[in-house]
């Protein structure tokens, strides 16, 4: 039936095309993060008590979950909390003020406040690195705080520990783990252009597929994997609480009425949805639903024009075979 039109090996062929960073993309990218990680360290060799300690590639080019149209870098930049001011303006205009110190070469137009980062731009490429600033304190697996975009709360996180999660998925499930999260992302946004009230967090996409995988879904089949993913969205409605035990009990996770409760894997006090509504939920419910009874309907249609417009309503209009 449909599958004959559209199988595991055309979902390959067009995440291939549309869907994930090309490699030597990502290898530019990640290039550009680390000279800014090897000035600053070059800086800190000759200035030892200056209060920036450490930058780490963090975010979906760390993990390898970006997509094609990623538009940033994401960069972690610990910083040694008892200088730092905590209010959340005030510390981004100080850590703008310390990367001008750390990078005497970059003009001042090329380092830039944001509202909770500050964007470094490379002139040769245009590329903006987002540093994003963690309070620390020296813990050896570096946790630290962040401020929270959501809230504007300090959130106890590390880049090392969460980048450690992802890889232990990877390494048990080959390259569809971080295919099958990049499929799903690119489903969302195709959402948000049709919906602006539509939200779900590449991070959430994360965190779905990796307590799925740990629970025996098989990813090595993007139809199945998606149909799956879709199916528990649509089906348990987000009355189970998402946790996981990689570093803390799960039972240890504060209780909320919350509408959707998807626990940070290294931070058992944050839960990644808090600001998600009930409408948020139900519309990611409903979307969920839809995409589902589209790749049932895909995967029984007898013609691949019908197959194809199936697809379509997961994948967007470039989708084809």
């Amino acid at each position: 039936m449909g599958r004959q039109h559209v199988d595991h090996g055309e979902i390959v062929r067009f995440a291939d095309e549309r869907v994930n960073l090309k490699r030597d993309d990502a290898t530019d990218l990640r290039a550009q993060a680390n000279r800014l990680r090897d000035r600053l360290e070059g800086y800190l060799d000759e200035h030892p008590q200056f209060e920036l300690r450490k930058m780490l590639l963090s975010g979906s080019l760390a993990k390898g979950t970006a997509l094609k149209s990623i538009s940033d870098i994401d960069v972690a930049c610990y910083i040694s909390s008892e200088s730092a001011p905590h209010n959340v303006s005030e510390l981004i205009a100080w850590l703008a003020k310390r990367l001008e110190s750390a990078f005497p070469n970059f003009k001042p137009s090329q380092i830039k406040p944001k509202t909770y980062s500050v964007g470094v731009t490379f002139i040769s490429t245009g590329n903006e690195v987002d540093i994003v600033p963690i309070l620390y304190t020296g813990d050896p697996e570096w946790k630290g705080n962040l401020i929270s975009q959501d809230t504007g709360e300090p959130l106890m996180t590390s880049v090392p520990m969460h980048l450690a999660f992802i890889r232990k998925r990877k390494d048990a499930h080959g390259v569809h783990y971080a295919q099958v999260v990049r499929l799903l992302k690119f489903w969302a946004k195709q959402r948000k252009q049709a919906d602006s009230d539509f939200r779900l967090k590449s991070f959430m996409v994360e965190l779905i597929v990796a307590y799925l995988a740990d629970r025996g879904t098989k990813l090595d089949d993007y139809p199945e994997a998606l149909a799956a993913v879709f199916t528990y969205l649509a089906s348990d409605d987000f009355r189970t609480t998402i946790a996981f035990a990689d570093y803390y009990d799960p039972k240890s996770c504060a209780s909320t009425v919350e509408p959707i409760r998807v626990w940070d894997p290294v931070n058992c006090e944050n839960n990644v949805a808090r600001l998600y509504t009930n409408q948020n939920k139900q519309k990611l419910v409903d979307a969920a639903l839809d995409a589902g009874d589209a790749i049932d309907a895909a995967l029984r249609a007898v013609t691949k024009g019908d197959t194809v417009r199936y697809w379509q309503k997961v994948l967007g209009p470039t989708f084809n075979a």
